[in-house]
């Protein structure tokens, strides 16, 4: 575990996204706050609700079924065995497990959720939880089955379940009963208390574990892009005045002209230019700053729907033990996250659309302004056999058609569903993944479109009148080289396609931020 960054604290403190990135990483260690006058404040919602059950009030999802079922009164004798059914009904999930990372992230946002001290847990609970992250101990999480309200139920009920030594976790690289793990940590497993399964569970907490991951991937793929715009334009011969800040000035999008600031660095554009050969160049150059702007300027926003979902109480009922209330409403709803994710799907997927038709023009001879056949750096003895970059872009093309087609928003195709109570739900989990996969999607035409861009570079320096490229772009030119060498006679590609994948993920080179 790196932890070359300051601890990441539960408790009272919002975290960001780059807290549960971190975390989501290993790149940080965490603490959970631990002053008394806080534990004590969540202790007492624990024991209101240990008080109403002395008083034998009703209280949804403690003293009656859930959902639907809540007009079925469950007698006090029951009451302890309902959390164990609740989350034992709910092991149905299908569908990939999580991976790591984004198991991770879930436990993150579930933990920040519960620290809000409204959900009538214990601090014992907190403590385990916390105890998950902080030894890697990651449930096996099934992504498929979560409508989005109730919360994430099926889902979080594999948290719920191995906090209570049931199920499968992953420890330490194997595939482990949840039970043996806290044997040998020395753990008793929980024994979950009313209202402990439901506060785990009613909640938001894979979506927005997802959706954190997300951004990330989005914010760095909007760099990505920008230098991959900026390494066409110098292979292609493009016109840098198109990117002028007097130019974006006149219609001051902020993204949009953050966007063109960063290609006029690469470019160097202040520094004396060739002559143009022609005024303007096609839109995937000439309007990459407006494209891109439009995920630039997103991001503010998209990043308040995910931090305050993130920070919020988000399960039912919310407990109010200062005021002695039991408040029933829908905070388990995901439409923040929902409309988030199906946003920055539509906007990264239009990334992957500009990426796919700045390759089709590299590769197409009436349009790259003299460089080769589909990038070929064949010799003119083996040019009629060599066909470089050909196969990469018709991959390419397939990548940006499946991303493009992931755009259906998920949030409009709510399903009535569990009898009819839950009969407007938010598909934020979908849509969360639907929006991972559109940035796996996009980030393969990234990488190709990349490795690309870098040969149509080395191509033009082979021309006698080539020109030195600017300081950014010369950098980055060498620091490929290491790993990607000219494409001269035709070679397989997938390897070094999946090494810059590998690069992307790690977010390798420094760019624009």
């Amino acid at each position: 575990m790196t932890t070359h960054l300051e601890p990441v604290t539960f408790g009272e403190r919002p975290l960001r996204i780059e807290d549960v990135l971190a975390l989501a990483n290993r790149q940080a260690p965490t603490q959970l706050q631990g002053d008394a006058a806080y534990r004590q404040r969540i202790a007492k919602g624990a024991q209101f609700l240990d008080s109403l059950l002395d008083k034998e009030g009703v209280i949804y999802g403690v003293t009656t079924g859930y959902g639907d079922s809540c007009v079925v009164a469950v007698p006090l004798q029951h009451v302890e065995a309902l959390p164990r059914h609740l989350y034992t009904f709910h092991g149905c999930g299908l569908g990939k497990l999580l991976d790591a990372q984004a198991t991770r992230a879930v436990l993150a946002a579930r933990l920040q959720s519960l620290c809000h001290g409204v959900s009538g847990v214990r601090v014992e609970l907190l403590e385990r939880l916390h105890a998950f992250l902080e030894h890697d101990v990651l449930p096996l999480i099934p992504e498929e089955g979560s409508v989005g309200a109730s919360g994430d139920l099926t889902p979080l009920s594999y948290v719920a379940a191995t906090l209570s030594g049931e199920r499968e976790v992953m420890f330490r690289g194997e595939r482990r009963q949840a039970a043996d793990v806290h044997r040998e940590l020395g753990w008793d497993p929980l024994v979950l208390r009313p209202k402990e399964a439901l506060a785990l569970m009613n909640g938001t907490a894979v979506m927005t574990g997802l959706a954190c991951l997300a951004f990330a991937r989005a914010d760095y793929l909007l760099q990505l892009a920008t230098r991959i715009t900026a390494l066409n334009v110098v292979a292609l011969q493009g016109n840098p005045e198109h990117f002028d800040e007097r130019l974006f000035a006149a219609k001051p999008h902020p993204g949009q002209m953050q966007v063109a600031a960063w290609l006029r660095k690469d470019l160097a554009i202040d520094a004396p230019t060739a002559p143009l050969h022609r005024l303007q160049d096609r839109y995937s150059l000439r309007c990459a700053p407006h494209v891109l702007g439009v995920l630039a300027d997103s991001l503010n926003w998209l990043r308040s729907f995910i931090e305050i979902e993130l920070n919020s109480a988000n399960d039912n009922p919310i407990i109010d033990a200062e005021e002695e209330r039991v408040l029933h409403g829908g905070h388990f709803y995901g439409g923040h996250i929902a409309f988030a994710m199906d946003s920055l799907k539509t906007l990264v997927a239009n990334v992957a659309d500009l990426l796919d038709r700045q390759l089709a023009l590299l590769v197409d001879v009436r349009y790259n302004h003299g460089l080769p056949s589909n990038l070929s750096g064949a010799p003119a003895d083996r040019a009629m056999i060599n066909h470089g970059f050909k196969a990469v872009q018709i991959g390419t093309s397939a990548w940006t058609a499946e991303a493009l087609k992931n755009t259906m928003p998920a949030s409009v195709f709510s399903r009535s569903t569990e009898c009819h109570n839950q009969d407007k739900v938010s598909m934020g989990t979908i849509a969360a993944r639907d929006a991972i996969r559109v940035l796996e999607l996009t980030e393969q035409v990234a990488a190709a479109t990349l490795l690309a861009a870098n040969q149509g570079v080395w191509l033009r320096a082979q021309a006698e009148d080539a020109r030195a490229l600017p300081p950014a772009l010369a950098a980055m030119h060498e620091e490929l080289a290491k790993d990607f060498p000219p494409v001269i006679e035709d070679r397989a590609l997938e390897g070094e396609l999946r090494l810059c994948l590998q690069r992307i993920a790690e977010q390798h080179w420094r760019l624009h931020a």
